[in-house]
């Protein structure tokens, strides 16, 4: 058995569509079904027939992901669906084989079955090194670094970690080039800062963050001190004196622990005590799936962030927060060359 990455378009559009359909799909919509190629070189051949342009590299290392697909990702394997927007990862295990389906929506003809054992694991239950193989850029790919499928078993199972075999594979065959140079940067980069956030401003200090954000973006707060807080942490206005519209109410969970629709709603029965038209619920630990399916209708009402909406709010704005705040969150902006098929 294996565990393998499969993303969901490069923006994660079908992503919605998998977990509703207890599905893994791949995306090539233009290419035909590959149940049809007996052979890996037959697949190649075809590839070279449909994209007249591709190098040759890139050939195959777009057969080698679809043969993956079709031929290798076997039942019982685990699959592991990192979802864009969300600082969580979806883990299924494969219930049956490769079929194709022409009158599928886009992006979705090619699928695998699949049995979601969690739509919604934060990724800061998994380890860094772990992390780092989920950046990879392909959509397909077997994770093999540091004996990861037994680890990531044991996670989903609620038992002990097992003893980390460091190996210097991050990840297979399935292409043709080193995994260091597969992997988004940004992404890696921000799943550092995440875990250094994580270990700085626990408890009221996450507060204190998302205080510092709210400030940098020009409104007037005023952040409730530690301790029972009757739901409210921190009340956000415009106006030179914060008077003005939108009022915003914030709650923030600063545990690992996902937070379920029961917050979103208590969330909304606050807004109405303080006559505030918007509210902000910040939790680290993150969301559960049906907190996302109901917060859709609230959308100009509410909008929640997880741990990776925190940190990609604290890059925006890092520049405008107090010294203070710099000097326990140390960063440096660095640029780096965007190779092809990054984004």
């Amino acid at each position: 058995m294996a565990i393998w990455l499969v993303r969901a378009g490069g923006h994660g559009e079908e992503q919605n569509w998998a977990l509703e359909n207890n599905k893994v799909v791949n995306g090539w919509d233009d290419v035909v079904d590959l149940s049809k190629f007996k052979t890996r070189m037959d697949l190649l051949k075809y590839l070279g027939e449909l994209y007249l342009d591709a190098k040759p590299a890139k050939l195959r290392n777009h057969c080698a992901q679809l043969w993956a697909f079709s031929k290798r990702i076997s039942k019982d394997d685990l699959v592991a669906l990192p979802l864009k927007g969300r600082s969580a990862i979806a883990i299924g295990r494969v219930i049956g084989e490769y079929k194709y389906f022409p009158a599928n929506p886009p992006g979705t003809k090619h699928t695998l079955p699949v049995e979601w054992i969690t739509k919604d694991m934060p990724r800061n239950r998994f380890d860094q090194d772990l992390l780092y193989s989920f950046g990879a850029f392909m959509t397909i790919c077997q994770i093999t670094r540091n004996n990861a499928e037994q680890r990531i078993r044991a996670l989903l199972e609620g038992k002990a970690a097992p003893i980390v075999v460091s190996t210097t594979e991050g990840i297979d065959e399935v292409t043709d080039e080193a995994p260091e140079t597969l992997v988004n940067l940004t992404e890696y980069a921000a799943d550092q800062i995440s875990q250094w956030l994580a270990t700085k401003f626990t408890g009221h200090r996450l507060a204190d963050l998302i205080n510092a954000v709210l400030e940098a973006q020009g409104y007037k707060t005023q952040v409730s001190p530690a301790g029972p807080d009757g739901g409210v942490d921190i009340l956000a206005g415009s106006g030179p004196l914060g008077f003005d519209p939108p009022r915003i109410v914030v709650q923030v969970k600063s545990g690992n622990s996902q937070q379920d629709v029961k917050i979103l709603r208590e969330l909304k029965g606050v807004m109405h005590d303080f006559n505030a038209q918007q509210g902000l619920l910040a939790a680290w630990g993150g969301f559960k799936h049906n907190v996302y399916t109901e917060s859709h209708k609230n959308f100009f009402e509410v909008r929640l962030w997880d741990a990776r909406d925190i940190v990609e709010n604290v890059l925006l704005y890092y520049d405008k927060f107090d010294e203070e705040i710099k000097a326990e969150l140390p960063l440096k902006r660095i640029w780096i060359l965007v190779q092809e098929g990054e984004e």
